[in-house]
């Protein structure tokens, strides 16, 4: 059997039929991370003892005729989650050998689904990038172009899902983590709304704005997951305490009637002119299936990225600060003082990005700055919170592309971070209102004989998850893309 073409639905039959083991497809998995991952460095960590003997609970599970979504999925979790008893790095040298003591709530909800852990796939340090180039332990390829990104700062997480390394991965998404990636990679990548799923073990980079979720080959697939991590949880006070919804259930009911808002200011000089022709066309074919397609203004969504780069960076130094060597990560042996013993950690410890981050953060931050910049950035994230209220009274959902373009070259972008910060430039604005948003295999373009894909996301109001799941549901049934899987 070949896990590289199943769906977690189309896996969940066969077990439920007695057709495949879950060690079956444990071992299915490790063959194809031995075969794959040395050309992509997707993986960290692979717990392959541990993988097969959680598989065989999961197969013992099933022969007493237990049933669920996720018994039996082998899955990868990004390496900023903790798993208790194995390595957590954050792709940082700071945490090169550090033991979680404890699972992140979201692997505890897993493991009790039955779900199976492979390993930890790479990413950028601290989820500090779109690209995963600035993972300490490596760049992480695109399958579908080994001399491309796979999107970052779950780059590992999409690779791995595009290359059927594993049936699903759990990614973080704090301003489009998960949803470029799924872009870049032809997946399906949700980020739910913030409060939705719990951030407990996950090791914060902002904490306003920090969300976990799936990146998986079909938008059933992702409401299956988001139904066994989904829910309040009493250990982050962040979490919402509303009802787990059904998210698989009514993902046929279609689009007939929906309104669908659409920013034409979206579609400038700055998106790829074939991804804007295909985007045009989108809408035609999501009019035909009933759907009614209404212009709108979110005037505040053009500062989305500089508040963003603003808010993140200054959570983010404020989170990093407790890595100092004493409580946590690398330590030196020798010093001379305290300050020394501080420069020594970190800045050996962190890479230029992470460093660059926490230098504008504290500046942002700082005594005759902070009512400038920080304060100021907060007054007009409520503001881009205020434009989609707005919007929302006069649409069910928003659509937009993820990416301004397909996944680039690596090293492109490496020695611009102002260019690598405008990837987000469609995704900050829900993450910032914490608002549910889903990127879709939206088409591909051809570069360099390659076919590269592409995705579009789809926006919801807070806490509607079904509404979004259904729409991005509906856009898959139009065309086969989710279907097409890399050749390398």
């Amino acid at each position: 059997m070949d896990a590289q073409m199943l769906t977690i639905a189309q896996a969940r039959q066969e077990l439920d039929k007695g057709n495949v083991s879950a060690v079956e497809l444990t071992r299915a998995c490790l063959r194809i991370i031995e075969a794959l991952d040395d050309k992509l460095n997707a993986c960290l960590l692979v717990d392959t003892e541990g993988a097969l003997a959680a598989a065989e609970k999961a197969d013992e599970r099933l022969r007493q005729g237990e049933r669920g979504a996720l018994l039996g999925i082998p899955y990868l979790a990004k390496d900023i989650l903790m798993t208790k008893g194995l390595k957590t790095t954050a792709a940082s040298k700071i945490l090169e050998n550090y033991i979680a003591p404890f699972s992140a709530t979201v692997i505890e909800r897993l493991e009790k689904a039955g779900a199976i852990l492979l390993g930890k796939a790479n990413l950028d340090e601290f989820a500090h990038g779109s690209s995963t180039e600035n993972s300490a332990y490596g760049v992480t390829k695109n399958p579908w172009d080994l001399s491309r990104v796979p999107g970052g700062s779950s780059g590992g997480s999409a690779s791995a899902v595009a290359a059927g390394l594993c049936f699903f991965a759990l990614g973080t998404d704090t301003g489009g983590s998960i949803r470029q990636p799924a872009s870049f990679c032809n997946l399906v990548g949700l980020k739910p709304s913030y409060g939705r799923v719990s951030r407990f073990g996950l090791l914060s980079m902002a904490s306003s704005t920090d969300t976990a979720g799936p990146l998986t080959r079909s938008v059933e697939d992702a409401a299956l997951v988001l139904g066994v991590i989904a829910g309040k949880d009493e250990l982050d006070a962040t979490s919402l305490n509303l009802p787990v919804e059904d998210y698989a259930k009514d993902l046929n009911q279609g689009i007939k009637g929906l309104r669908i808002g659409v920013v034409r200011s979206d579609l400038n000089d700055g998106l790829d002119k074939e991804i804007k022709e295909s985007f045009e066309k989108s809408l035609i074919s999501i009019q035909k299936e009933g759907a009614e397609i209404i212009d709108i203004e979110l005037p505040y969504s053009k500062y989305s990225v500089p508040v963003y780069y603003v808010i993140t960076p200054s959570e983010l130094s404020s989170n990093l600060a407790r890595f100092d060597g004493i409580g946590w990560g690398m330590s030196v042996e020798e010093s001379h003082n305290l300050l020394s013993f501080y420069k020594e950690n970190r800045g050996h410890g962190f890479g230029p990005e992470a460093k660059r981050r926490i230098m504008l953060g504290t500046f942002a931050l700082s005594a005759g700055y902070a009512d400038a910049y920080y304060k100021k950035a907060q007054a007009v994230r409520e503001l881009i919170k205020l434009d989609f209220e707005n919007a929302f009274k006069q649409v069910d959902v928003i659509l937009t592309p993820t990416a301004p373009h397909p996944a680039f070259k690596i090293g492109a972008q490496v020695n611009d971070p102002l260019a690598m910060y405008l990837e987000d430039i469609y995704l900050s604005g829900a993450s910032l209102a914490g608002l549910p948003a889903i990127s879709v295999p939206g088409g591909f373009v051809s570069e360099e004989g390659k076919d590269l894909p592409y995705g579009w996301q789809f926006i919801a109001p807070m806490m509607q998850e079904k509404l979004l799941l259904k729409t991005a549901a509906a856009w898959e049934k139009i065309n086969n893309y989710s279907k097409r899987r890399p050749s390398f």
